[in-house]
């Protein structure tokens, strides 16, 4: 890793310092900014001797600041990773990449005009159960693939400028669309408003895919407990990658169903552990990114992944407002 520091991080508040971390460790931390006092202490806390500034123009007028990593409130993604590529920078998005899909666009239209790397930080594409999961499916181990579901929810992390769905489900989206490598014809979503009116705390969305496939992804901070677990239910076996769990994070499940006849057959032949690598998904998703900057190569949460799970929120978002009622989405 080239011990260069070039990266300038803007906001380190409950994210943002967890990239200050990481970034610093890997040597290409250079500068922080935050107009926050708590951001600024927080990051002589987790990357002691960084420089600290009050204001984002500050990495981005610096000519020795050749990227900078986004970790501010979601509804100022687009403005500031304009600015930054505008101002000749690499850049990291925390997600979503921007509160519309054609926002989303233009930054890659944008990025690929100036020739920038535009990283997306779609955190648990970097996560090595989803990466070994993925090369399961590639590998025909649980043979065709028929339905995905996720739940992530938890008692707590409540926002008030974005609601439940913003917030947690673009995770589970990207992931379910890398592991079908397809996009949904048509979705539903379902929810509730308890705390602050307008704003679902609890949302169910159903994805509809042309190849018959169904996902659901189930979001909420006003759970009693907390669960991050996604379930791939597939011909030959199912998978179970629970991020809560400690040890075994991902689970085969020999289970299957047998047609005797006319009579569906249940089979169950135990369960199995996979192994994993037990590098931390961040520290994985933040040593890519400085490897794209050195290499120029496309990142893997790039910007067309960021669109494409924009245009399954807002169609969400759209089902949501009309209590449910099926948005297409079409394709290009």
């Amino acid at each position: 890793m080239n011990e260069t520091r070039h990266v300038a991080l803007l906001g380190c508040g409950y994210w943002g310092k967890n990239l200050a971390r990481n970034l610093h460790e890997l040597g290409a931390l250079q500068l922080v900014c935050d107009p926050a006092e708590s951001g600024r202490i927080a990051a002589a806390e987790n990357a002691p001797g960084v420089a600290t500034s009050s204001e984002f123009t500050d990495a981005l007028k610096s000519d020795d600041i050749k990227a900078v990593a986004i970790a501010t409130p979601a509804e100022t993604h687009f403005e500031l990773a304009a600015a930054a590529l505008n101002a000749g920078k690499d850049v990291f998005v925390e997600k979503p990449l921007a509160l519309q899909a054609s926002e989303g666009e233009q930054l890659n239209d944008l990025a690929q005009e100036l020739g920038r790397v535009l990283l997306v930080g779609h955190l648990l594409e970097y996560h090595p159960a989803v990466v070994r999961l993925q090369k399961l499916i590639d590998d025909g181990e649980l043979g065709n693939v028929n339905y995905i579901y996720s739940n992530r929810l938890n008692f707590g992390k409540v926002r008030t400028e974005e609601n439940a769905l913003w917030s947690f489900a673009p995770h589970d989206i990207a992931v379910i669309l890398r592991l079908l490598e397809e996009m949904p014809s048509e979705v539903t979503c379902v929810g509730g408003s308890y705390l602050t009116p307008g704003l679902a705390d609890v949302t169910v969305s159903t994805l509809l895919f042309k190849s018959g496939r169904r996902a659901h992804i189930f979001v909420s901070w006003l759970n009693p407990f907390k669960e991050q677990k996604l379930v791939v239910m597939g011909e030959q076996r199912m998978a179970v990658f629970n991020d809560a769990e400690p040890e075994h994070k991902l689970m085969l499940f020999n289970q299957r169903v047998d047609l005797e006849g006319q009579q569906p057959v249940l089979q169950c032949e135990g369960q199995e552990p996979v192994d994993l690598s037990g590098e931390e998904p961040l520290r994985r998703e933040c040593e890519h990114f400085v490897e794209c900057i050195q290499t120029r190569r496309t990142p893997l949460t790039d910007t067309k992944s960021g669109v494409r799970v924009l245009r399954v929120l807002e169609a969400c978002q759209e089902s949501l407002k009309q209590n449910g009622y099926p948005i297409s989405i079409d394709e290009h």
